[in-house]
């Protein structure tokens, strides 16, 4: 009998301010056993850099990785692909990809898959992601947000794309900044079905998020 074909969630990880929502969404796909391969951006590398203190060097990833996650748990279902990589897998048609995930989005990032332009492995990735009909999420991370970035968002929305703005909800009970990024890493996830316990989840009763952690079951 044959081993079963490894089929990843692709996660690319562009230049927005929000590195550790890609970092919380990293950690939900592997504890759910979800294999990952990751693409991170040039400009991302300067903002992981920024926010916190770590240099993503190809390398020297899985290093790097873990110490952007935490820990080195489950890095044996992680493959990195350089950026600037166009004959990486992901970037055909035929890489048995089960989607992909851009946690956070830069509008350039938005502007670039809504008009094919492919300009580097994450943009050509979440292009071919569009054209096998494979699900995409697009955590867009900018505010205020301009007329020509609205428009290229409805255009990633006609064309299957999730749009999912990094906005955290409250009535989850968040009250750190942990609690509030893994509300929406887990609504990225939500967004194309993978399991996961990042927040409470919304049940119908008023004032449960006030209530004490150990009261809320």
């Amino acid at each position: 009998m044959g081993t079963e074909k490894r089929q990843p969630w692709v996660v690319g990880v562009s230049g927005a301010s929000g590195t550790p929502y890609a970092a919380s969404v990293i950690r939900a796909l592997l504890a759910a056993g979800e294999p990952v391969d990751l693409v991170v951006s040039r400009a991302a590398r300067l903002t992981i850099l920024d926010e916190t203190g770590i240099s993503f060097r190809d390398a020297h990833w899985r290093t790097d990785l873990a110490a952007w996650l935490g820990d080195d748990h489950g890095l044996d279902d992680v493959r990195h692909w350089s950026a600037g990589d166009f004959a990486a897998g992901p970037s055909s048609g035929s890489y048995p990809a089960k989607g992909m995930l851009v946690v956070p989005a830069t509008t350039g990032a938005v502007a670039g898959i809504a008009l094919g332009l492919s300009k580097d492995l994450l943009q050509r990735a979440a292009s071919v992601t569009l054209k096998e009909r494979r699900p995409l999420v697009v955590c867009v991370r900018e505010a205020p947000l301009n007329g020509v970035t609205l428009k290229h968002l409805v255009e990633l929305d006609a064309q299957g794309a999730v749009v999912l703005p990094a906005s955290p909800g409250f009535y989850a009970g968040g009250s750190t900044v942990r609690e509030l990024v893994d509300f929406v890493a887990g609504r990225v996830l939500d967004a194309v079905g993978v399991p996961h316990t990042l927040y409470r989840r919304w049940e119908g009763e008023l004032g449960a998020a006030a209530r004490p952690a150990d009261r809320r079951e």
